[in-house]
């Protein structure tokens, strides 16, 4: 359609699907997400741990902020006409202008860049929300407006970032953050928007889908780099099985089971979203760890055998905890399937201390925990 009113979706709409718009709209995100991850690989290759976690966990921020705000208002308000389209080029635009500004913010501590191009994202979405509120009435109509009133006043924050002094800027970073995390809270407070569950859900599920394998493309890459100047195929061959074996592992365990089931209300919705914040850094961080593990092992590195371990099973064992945490451990019965992942998150980090052979044996690790999960819920069943 060329231009449509913009009302709410049904939230019971059968057969809810992603968009193909949605779909490109993820690809040109992993754009940002490999940036960062790029970003964090070259800190922690040189020793600068704290540093290139600090900043990884910050521009991974403004990545998937952005992204989840888009996908919960297009799960209630997607229309696809021509506006809507165009609006959502222009978030596109911003997140590659993000994209380009986070080597300078990571290294130069230059946001300056990076904010114009999160701006740009989220001026946009303040346009869609006062469609949103000129298509609605009553309590809805004040919930679109509040999330686009909070939207200006945010923006208007990160413009100001860029005035603060570089000592005091990442104490400002966190309180916008603060700020940004409670404009869905405060606008919804008195009115749901009609998110869909399932397709929610799914949207997640796709997004994780396309962090790992940004991990896989990544990780390919420093192996074949590292074939090409070095003859270490004994050395690369673990850590290549082993970072496989964790990728389709957390594939595997993340999609185990429903979560839509449990996305009824924003009482439950909004942690399990937020949370998804240390889900979606840790899958990409997986991809930054393999590399980093990688030019440890051709001597390229200047960090501890542990260290370079742990940049790769510290990701691993959050992706495994916080899957339990926010969906898996309320569809799991009995005291050894509950125990699972939480035992397993320990085991994977514990692997760090291994030697060269980390990886790999934080892979078996990771397959035999989907092993057991396979095994005791045919066991559960058979019991029924």
């Amino acid at each position: 359609m060329a231009y449509a009113t913009m009302t709410a979706r049904d939230r019971e709409e059968r057969h809810r699907a992603a968009t193909a718009l949605e779909l490109f709209f993820d690809l040109c995100f992993v754009v940002a997400v490999a940036q960062a991850g790029r970003q964090l690989v070259h800190a922690v290759a040189e020793d600068h741990v704290a540093q290139g976690v600090t900043g990884y966990l910050f521009v991974f921020f403004g990545v998937w902020w952005a992204w989840m705000n888009f996908t919960w208002f297009a799960s209630a308000y997607d229309v696809d006409d021509v506006p809507y389209r165009i609006a959502t080029l222009v978030q596109i635009s911003g997140v590659l202008v993000y994209a380009a500004g986070i080597p300078r913010a990571f290294n130069d501590y230059d946001w300056t860049v990076a904010v114009l191009g999160y701006v740009v994202m989220r001026l946009a979405l303040t346009v869609q929300w006062l469609r949103a509120a000129a298509g609605e009435s009553g309590p809805a109509r004040r919930c679109a407006l509040t999330y686009a009133a909070g939207l200006v006043v945010c923006q208007i924050g990160w413009v100001g970032l860029l005035a603060v002094p570089e000592s005091a800027r990442r104490w400002a970073f966190l309180v916008l953050v603060a700020a940004e995390l409670l404009v869905p809270v405060i606008a919804e407070r008195t009115h749901q928007t009609p998110w869909h569950p399932h397709h929610i859900a799914e949207r997640y599920g796709l997004f994780t889908i396309i962090v790992l394998g940004e991990t896989i493309a990544a990780s390919t890459v420093a192996v074949q780099s590292a074939l090409d100047e070095h003859e270490a195929l004994d050395l690369l061959l673990p850590i290549a099985a082993g970072g496989l074996l964790l990728v389709f592992s957390a594939w595997w365990i993340y999609f185990a089971v429903p979560a839509h089931d449990r996305l009824r209300t924003n009482r439950e919705a909004i942690p399990w979203g937020y949370g998804h914040y240390v889900i979606f850094a840790s899958a990409a961080a997986i991809g930054a760890g393999i590399e980093v593990a990688v030019e440890y092992a051709v001597g390229k590195a200047h960090l501890s055998q542990t260290a370079a371990n742990l940049a790769v099973t510290v990701p691993a064992a959050l992706f495994l905890a916080f899957v339990w945490l926010l969906h898996a451990r309320y569809f799991k019965h009995g005291a050894v399937r509950q125990l699972t992942l939480p035992v397993a998150a320990l085991a994977v980090l514990a692997c760090a201390w291994t030697g060269a052979y980390a990886v790999l044996w934080a892979g078996l690790v990771a397959a035999a925990t989907v092993a057991v999960g396979v095994t005791s819920a045919r066991s559960e069943r058979s019991g029924a």
